[in-house]
């Protein structure tokens, strides 16, 4: 079994990310390209962040921005998502860099 890193684009280093700017960052974990992430997508952006148990904290994540409840969270709902990282994970712009 062969493992895979993916490089995923970076944000600036500087200070707290933007909305837009955790959408973008966001948008490269959406694996089928519906415009939506899913509960495996968001654990897979979890984990390029090395987050602890991101299987657990995508499923608060999700529960969290999910105001429609239809197991993923959409465009209107990144808002939402954005506020569960910041509040929960911390997440700052530096965090969203791709580790090189």
């Amino acid at each position: 079994m062969a493992f895979m890193r993916y490089d995923y684009r970076a944000l600036p280093r500087q200070g707290e990310a933007t909305v837009e700017e955790f959408r973008a960052w966001a948008a490269q974990f959406d694996a089928d390209g519906d415009g939506r992430l899913s509960k495996e997508e968001l654990q897979e952006a979890l984990r390029s962040l090395d987050v602890w148990f991101a299987w657990w904290k995508a499923r608060e994540a999700l529960r969290d921005a999910d105001a429609n409840r239809n197991g993923a969270v959409d465009g209107d709902e990144m808002g939402r998502l954005y506020a569960f990282a910041r509040r929960n994970l911390h997440v700052k712009a530096a965090d969203l860099q791709d580790g090189s």
